[in-house]
């Protein structure tokens, strides 16, 4: 699908960049609006509205829809944001470049990947942060940004309050001195702001010159038994139930464990646990997984969505998500969206999810299928009774598949 619904990376992505920063340069010596930074402003949205069409045509065609699910928990548990209008392209490049690569592998190789991105040195103001005791550090009288190393600690690998401490914090910010990023040339080391000599993290020393410090403190995280624990169980409330059973979270870190991280290993002990695979629903629909389920439901493919102009689209699938909470690549912070159905299930989210049942699968397909055989091929037996009852005896197909759409059953997972 990659090749049908394109995503750019970083190497489609530089030019875009260089332009907006040839713009300011032009804005500063001129002191008036530039026309080369309005127009990598206008690329660079139309590139982010083609990504996101894509990312939902992928959606919507994956024959398996569990990967496109699992792409959209890394991006969330990575997150980035575009911070102004020609960034909005970052977020995707990242996870062309980081997240889809590295699905299945070992978790290391997609923590080196995301931490070293330009997306996430960009977002967590990685790009400002010197070594204070560097040559340029000392020259500029700059210091440390401690947002990229907290992040990758309490957030990214082993958790708030996993035994750390703010001294290893630091460290670890001194350690990660010297990633850059630029227009120019994306991803950058630079050795004249790396700050020197030895850093100790959570025990454990690290030397050396380059990346190679870098790529070790990373893979050590990964393989920290705090980092199988929190990511096993995060990965089993996103995807299972907000206090999932703990012997399916046993399970997946002691896969974790016997794979040395290979995300394979631990979906496989996921998907395959008994309490995996309840009866009860027990999970609410985010806004993104709400949508793409009902346009499935409804036959809505890649193709027909190709077809649609960007205006439809954004009326009918982006715009509503914000509405019902989930703006589109943009979570409140790094901490990414959260799991708990009560952030979902609002009063306001439930209005949203109910205006867009009535009103928008009409103005995605031509003919809008009988709502009772719908609910029957899209929940089989968690459809109920009183609900076939209910879509059976709407007055149109238009109501009747509003009522499927807008029902507890159809909202939960």
């Amino acid at each position: 699908m990659a090749r049908i619904w394109p995503v750019p990376g970083m190497a489609e992505v530089l030019p875009i960049l260089q332009h907006a920063q040839a713009g300011r340069r032009e804005r500063r010596m001129t002191g008036a609006p530039s026309e080369t930074y309005e127009t990598a402003v206008r690329l660079s949205r139309q590139v982010a509205r083609d990504a996101a069409r894509a990312t939902i045509a992928r959606a919507l065609d994956a024959p398996c829809g569990f990967r496109e699910r699992l792409v959209a928990f890394w991006s969330d548990h990575f997150t980035v944001k575009a911070r102004n209008p020609p960034e909005a392209v970052l977020p995707e490049a990242m996870v062309t470049d980081a997240i889809r690569p590295h699905l299945s592998g070992k978790f290391a190789d997609l923590l080196i990947a995301a931490t070293l991105h330009p997306a996430m040195l960009v977002y967590l103001d990685q790009v400002a942060s010197i070594g204070p005791g560097s040559p340029f550090g000392r020259r500029r009288k700059r210091g440390l940004n401690e947002n990229l190393a907290r992040e990758v600690v309490e957030l990214h690998t082993m958790g708030v309050g996993a035994g750390y401490g703010q001294d290893d914090v630091r460290q670890m910010a001194e350690l990660l001195t010297g990633l850059d990023a630029t227009a120019a040339e994306g991803f950058v080391f630079r050795p004249n702001r790396a700050e020197p000599g030895p850093e100790t993290v959570l025990g454990r020393r690290y030397d050396g010159e380059g990346l190679e410090p870098v790529h070790a403190v990373l893979r050590d995280l990964a393989a920290r038994p705090e980092t199988a624990d929190h990511l096993s169980r995060k990965l089993a409330v996103h995807f299972v139930a907000d206090e999932p059973d703990p012997a399916l979270v046993a399970a997946m870190v002691q896969a974790w464990r016997d794979s040395d991280g290979t995300l394979r290993a631990v979906y496989g002990a996921m998907l395959h646990h008994p309490a995996a695979w309840g009866a009860e629903m027990r999970k609410a629909r985010q806004p993104f997984d709400f949508i793409i389920a009902a346009c499935r439901a409804l036959g809505l493919d890649g193709l027909r969505l190709a077809s649609l102009p960007d205006r439809p689209v954004q009326r009918q699938l982006i715009a509503p998500m914000a509405l019902m909470g989930q703006r589109w690549r943009g979570p409140g912070g790094p901490d990414g969206w959260a799991e708990d159905a009560r952030a979902w299930i609002t009063p306001q989210g439930m209005a949203a999810r109910i205006g867009w049942a009535m009103e928008s699968p009409q103005r995605l397909i031509r003919d809008l299928p009988d709502p009772r055989d719908l609910a029957q091929r899209s929940l089989g037996a968690d459809a109920g009774e009183a609900l076939l009852w209910a879509v059976a005896r709407a007055e149109t197909r238009r109501e009747g598949v509003g009522l499927l759409f807008s029902s507890p059953a159809f909202n939960r997972r």
